[in-house]
């Protein structure tokens, strides 16, 4: 959709993204080409374009469009960079990334989230997006180390082997603090040395759980 065209609602969308201070072009384009609609429930497409976080199936949620695209434009990424995603929900946040990247491997704990999101994200003709039901603390160990990993659920504290994925040079984005309450977006960055951490701001994301859910 060019700019400056489309229903109000998207162009207000990407307005208030830059007015919050989103100011790369390439994740702004991205967020724009990305349906919203499309992955929220049907009852909530009238607020697709809201800038606040929906409720989805399995009492997940998808982020607010603001929380989406600050953690983008913090992993900085690159045409030829392969990025995990742990936590796929309905799969917008994969869909952005798949924009912006060459390959996008993402792991949802739920069989009914990854299903649909499979489903969505081959709905809309985006195939470099790889969606697997798995433990997002437990990546196989097959998948290799990536150029960029981010986290969409919080976590008590970042594991170890998770860090140990990236390349040197990689960056790392993940929700760290209690599961229930406040907690603060911290970017990790791979070097030759080891890691270095920086705390960026205060977010609330659902709790990121060990294991394949039993149910749904």
């Amino acid at each position: 959709m060019p700019a400056g065209h489309g229903p109000p609602e998207k162009m207000m969308f990407q307005l208030t993204l830059r007015r919050r201070g989103i100011s790369d072009q390439a994740v702004l384009r991205a967020m724009e080409q990305v349906p919203r609609e499309a992955f929220v429930a049907e009852a909530d497409r009238a607020d697709a374009y809201r800038d606040s976080a929906l409720g989805i199936a399995c009492g997940q949620t998808i982020s607010q469009p603001f929380v989406v695209a600050y953690m983008t434009e913090q992993l900085q990424l690159q045409k030829r960079h392969r990025v995990l995603e742990i936590g796929t929900g309905s799969g917008y946040q994969a869909a952005i990334l798949s924009r912006l990247a060459d390959h996008v491997l993402t792991i949802e704990r739920f069989r009914t989230l990854a299903d649909g999101a499979r489903e969505r994200l081959a709905r809309l003709g985006w195939h470099n997006v790889e969606v697997l039901l798995g433990d997002g603390f437990d990546v196989p160990p097959d998948a290799g180390q990536f150029d960029r990993i981010i986290v969409t659920a919080a976590m008590e504290q970042i594991p170890d082997k998770l860090q140990e994925r990236l390349v040197v040079g990689g960056i790392l984005i993940a929700p760290v603090g209690p599961h229930h309450g406040v907690q603060t977006l911290v970017r990790v960055t791979r070097t030759v040395d080891g890691f270095e951490r920086k705390e960026l701001v205060d977010v609330r994301f659902v709790p990121a759980l060990p294991g394949i859910a039993r149910e749904l």
